[in-house]
């Protein structure tokens, strides 16, 4: 396996060890728990634009994160699902209004709307992006384009290289004038419904494998890229094509929060592990369940999914606290809606 020989040439530079080089690996940004920023700062701006990846960069952020879709002609674009009216107003575009289709999703359910798969990457730049959730802030709803990839890339700083962005009025960084290039915040990748993007003819593994290792990052950052996934395929598709860092997603597949992925078969193709936070603490409680503490023991590491300071578990007063219970239990890095937050948070914790 490709991932082996990453392991052990990583050893030998001093970098990460992991499954069959040690039981404990060791942190990509320093020696602290990494901060993602699930979807960009999507707490405060409409999530995968962007802006929102900036300000996540300008709040601490270690990384990005961007997930991943394709469009009709090919090209990887950030939306959290292939369908596009929970997060566009696609709904407001007539010329689209007969483009509707129904797909059956990977959980069996059925899901009629718009795609980014039938669309071009003209007719996506037509869209602008919208809050999803509505307890947000919709005030920016409208004003911001759908990224592709290599966008978001020169958000980055991938390659390195100098850029000036000046913000409106109405955003949270108004009146500042900033230049990117030089940041060491880098991505953190989720790729969405690879096994039906393939039956459309689209491969992202292929795709996704090709525009990364066009973009090296050099000393930017280590590692340069994530690359995570609710289907294992994908992954051991990407162990056996690139050197990037590897994490299989994990949720609850029941009421007794039976993991949907074993720990030892997870470390024989990937680098981590990102399971929802209830598999890694009690949520009530703070106590850990060991799960963590397994996953280490494999070599794995562990970015638990999702802190957010507008919805914090019912056993936590403050999304600090939270955030603080779930580094505790073992957690190497999590993601949070509220990158600024999560920065505090580690950063209290480790002066």
């Amino acid at each position: 396996m490709s991932g082996m020989l990453r392991h052990c040439l990583s050893l030998i530079c001093g970098f990460v060890v992991l499954a069959s080089c040690s039981t404990t690996p060791s942190q990509k940004i320093g020696d602290d728990p990494i901060v993602i920023a699930h979807r960009g700062a999507s707490g405060t701006l409409p999530e995968h634009t962007l802006e929102a990846y900036q300000l996540a960069i300008e709040q601490g952020a270690d990384f990005i994160e961007p997930d991943l879709v394709m469009t009709k002609d090919g090209v990887l674009i950030a939306r959290h699902d292939p369908w596009l009216s929970d997060s566009t107003d696609i709904a407001g575009h007539p010329e689209f209004a007969d483009r509707k289709t129904t797909v059956t999703d990977p959980n069996g359910r059925e899901i009629t709307d718009w795609f980014a798969w039938d669309f071009t990457l003209e007719e996506i730049k037509t869209l602008r992006a919208t809050q999803t959730r509505a307890s947000r802030d919709q005030s920016y709803n409208g004003q911001f384009e759908i990224p592709a990839l290599d966008e978001i890339l020169e958000v980055a700083g991938i390659p390195p290289r100098e850029m000036a962005i000046s913000y409106g009025s109405r955003h949270p960084m108004a009146g500042r004038s900033i230049r990117i290039g030089e940041q060491k915040t880098c991505l953190y990748i989720e790729t969405k419904w690879p096994s039906a993007h393939k039956a459309r003819g689209l491969d992202l593994a292929t795709a996704l494998s090709a525009a990364l290792h066009d973009n090296v990052t050099g000393d930017v950052c280590a590692p340069a890229y994530y690359i995570q996934s609710f289907e294992d395929v994908i992954l051991r598709e990407l162990a056996e094509m690139s050197d990037f860092e590897l994490v299989q997603l994990v949720s609850p597949v029941d009421a007794a929060g039976t993991p949907s992925y074993a720990l030892e078969d997870i470390a024989t193709y990937a680098d981590g592990v990102g399971p929802f936070k209830s598999l890694v603490m009690d949520l009530q409680t703070g106590e850990s369940t060991g799960y963590a503490e397994k996953a280490r023991e494999l070599g794995l590491e562990v970015h638990p999914w999702t802190f957010r300071d507008d919805d914090i578990a019912l056993g936590f007063e403050t999304p600090e606290a939270e955030i603080e219970a779930i580094l505790a239990a073992g957690a190497t890095g999590f993601f949070t809606d509220f990158p600024a937050t999560g920065r505090q948070a580690v950063d209290q914790l480790t002066d």
